[in-house]
């Protein structure tokens, strides 16, 4: 893998502007695929909640958003097989309508399945696997236009669910279902930093998803989000307090000061899974998009020091950041996913809008995060080498041969991802 120098298309950020040579929107299946077969490159455009170049193409650029979405539930395998480009919130309110659940969702429920599935995208849990591991069979339109599909089992199946956009074009998934639950919601005020690392673990293993959240600066103080499974009586809420902590006397945005009309109810007020699991509603739009973001993933058992290295220099922090969030997921054994062979917990910053100010930060912040071997999130903006990526993914070079093997003239790759892999041969 060749380095780039930290300010390299990996990781140009700022205004991203994509150039393709022409922009495709098919109509049918048959249409995208006559597409992708004649297109020299591709790139799929998915809901556009990317950071940095990793959707980005010289050649076409390809949505499959004029596609009438399909969403079949199967009850007796217990499985969903849905249209790629279907945002997490139609489709959950079809698999909610039926039953059912989806294990996790993400705490914006407006990303597309396929993009979220491609990156490693997560929620939050201990127990619960990032987003791909619901993942039963994955299908792609091939370089020559055919279809092709990679079910669980498959030799393949562990290197092509978290694939970066490199494997082909994604039309359709199947996931795996469990039955529909219902959750309650509570929120904490002025969590402390002392009391965040010294009950890192009983706070994280208190619910069925839990997120603590710090604009940093010279005093942080955290807000502790906490999702219980109804049916869950094992650590009773609403506690009065938690290390100190209050129970909040009303709703909350995770942005201190910010209207918390668009986030989910909270106040311990049930409703269905996909009505709590996500941090914002559906019916509204979370942001205006003015931010970037980062997001550095290390394992749980590194946690209380890599949040201590992060408050070592929260002063430095504080001023670019709108917010950041702690939150857990399951180790898996997808190959590029941040979780791979490790319980892991992310540090996902939500920085203000100027990259110029945000690159020092983000520099010193992987600084004091190296001695943790964090890996970064694969749609977000990181300045580390791509060598240091790939010392953090065992399997890095594995997903490289099956790259060449799927596409041997790199019809699916950009610049970032030869960057990482290297330039198929043409």
């Amino acid at each position: 893998m060749a380095d780039l120098a930290p300010s390299g298309p990996h990781n140009w950020a700022g205004n991203i502007r994509f150039s393709p040579s022409r922009f495709e929107r098919p109509a049918t299946l048959d249409e995208a695929r006559a597409a992708v077969a004649d297109a020299p490159r591709v790139r799929v455009l998915g809901s556009g909640h990317s950071f940095n170049t990793i959707a980005a193409s010289d050649g076409v650029m390809l949505s499959l958003t004029g596609i009438e979405p399909e969403v079949q539930i199967n009850a007796l395998t217990g499985t969903v097989r849905a249209s790629g480009w279907i945002t997490y919130a139609a489709l959950s309110a079809a698999v909610a309508r039926s039953g059912f659940a989806l294990h996790n969702l993400a705490s914006l429920p407006h990303i597309s399945v396929a993009g979220s599935i491609a990156t490693g995208t997560h929620g939050s849990g201990l127990g619960n696997g990032n987003l791909a591991t619901a993942v039963a069979a994955i299908e792609f339109i091939g370089p020559d236009g055919e279809l092709r599909t990679v079910a669980r089992g498959d030799a393949d199946f562990p290197g092509s669910v978290v694939h970066l956009g490199d494997l082909g074009v994604v039309h359709a998934v199947t996931l795996e279902l469990v039955p529909g639950f219902e959750v309650r919601q509570y929120v904490y005020d002025d969590l402390g930093f002392e009391a965040v690392l010294e009950h890192f673990d009983e706070l994280v293993e208190s619910a069925y998803s839990t997120s603590l959240f710090t604009p940093w600066g010279p005093d942080p103080v955290f807000q502790y989000w906490v999702k219980q499974r109804t049916a869950d009586q094992s650590h009773p809420f609403p506690k009065a307090n938690w290390y100190g902590a209050p129970l909040a006397d009303g709703p909350r945005h995770p942005v201190p000061g910010v209207d918390p009309a668009a986030c989910t109810a909270q106040q311990g007020q049930t409703g269905p899974w996909h009505e709590r699991l996500p941090h914002f509603r559906a019916e509204f739009t979370p942001s205006s998009g003015d931010e970037l973001q980062s997001e550095y993933l290390v394992d749980r058992a590194d946690a209380a020091g890599a949040i201590a290295a992060a408050g070592s220099i929260s002063a430095l922090l504080g001023p670019v950041t709108q917010i950041c969030e702690l939150r857990t997921m399951a180790a898996d054994e997808l190959w590029l996913s941040p979780a791979y062979g490790r319980e892991t917990v992310g540090l996902h910053f939500t920085w203000v809008s100027d990259y110029d100010a945000v690159l020092p930060v983000m520099r010193a912040l992987e600084e004091v995060l190296e001695p943790y071997s964090p890996r970064p999130h694969w749609g977000k903006l990181f300045a580390m080498r791509n060598s240091e990526i790939g010392s953090r993914y065992p399997r890095m070079g594995d997903f490289a041969k099956l790259r060449e093997r799927v596409d041997p003239e790199g019809k699916f790759a950009n610049d970032f991802s030869s960057a990482l892999f290297g330039s198929p041969a043409r």
